[in-house]
């Protein structure tokens, strides 16, 4: 958990550091990342799958700072699995809110930050038992920061540091 919290902390500082400018009003962007870390309350099992997330964001509001607000929707999978063949799995689908910095000119970076609402859905298997009902589906919120850089137009990659499946994720990017 430290080394998870040391590396959220790492990547917020990161950003601080970093300028944006390829994010506008009518932009829209489709991320598939692959995530590190990630804890849902008791049930950590010695085994946990990466986190995957899916989201999806288009820019609504010119504002100033300079700036883009952007909205849009995620949906996030991770799964723990004990010896004894209990596992946990999380579905999380959210949306999501995002401010998209313009204020320098750099060519092929966005760099944003974010609020997400979300409904965490869990689904418990086990061949005795049923799941727990104190620690079943719940709705959930975060915040985030993030950056992409585009190799092409359309084609990018993007890191975030927040709470969705995972705390830190990493992937693909399609801008349109």
């Amino acid at each position: 958990m430290k080394k998870q919290i040391l590396l959220l902390i790492c990547a917020l500082s990161s950003t601080l550091f970093v300028t944006a400018q390829e994010f506008g009003q009518g932009t829209n962007v489709i991320n598939a990342g692959i995530g590190l870390g990630g804890d849902f309350d008791v049930y950590r099992g010695p085994s946990e799958s990466p986190g995957f997330s899916v989201s999806y964001e288009r820019g609504i509001w010119e504002v100033g700072g300079p700036g883009v607000i952007s909205l849009g929707g995620y949906l996030g999978f991770k799964a723990y699995k004990y010896d004894n063949d209990d596992r946990w799995r999380y579905t999380i689908i959210g949306v999501r809110g995002a401010y998209h910095f313009l204020g320098l000119d750099v060519d092929n970076l966005d760099v944003y930050g974010g609020v997400m609402a979300s409904y965490n859905i869990l689904s418990y298997d086990n061949d005795t038992y049923d799941a727990f009902g104190d620690f079943s589906s719940r709705p959930g919120g975060t915040v985030f920061v993030g950056g992409r850089w585009y190799f092409t137009e359309a084609f990018g990659v993007f890191a975030e540091a927040g709470y969705g499946a995972a705390f830190l994720t990493a992937g693909a990017s399609l801008r349109f």
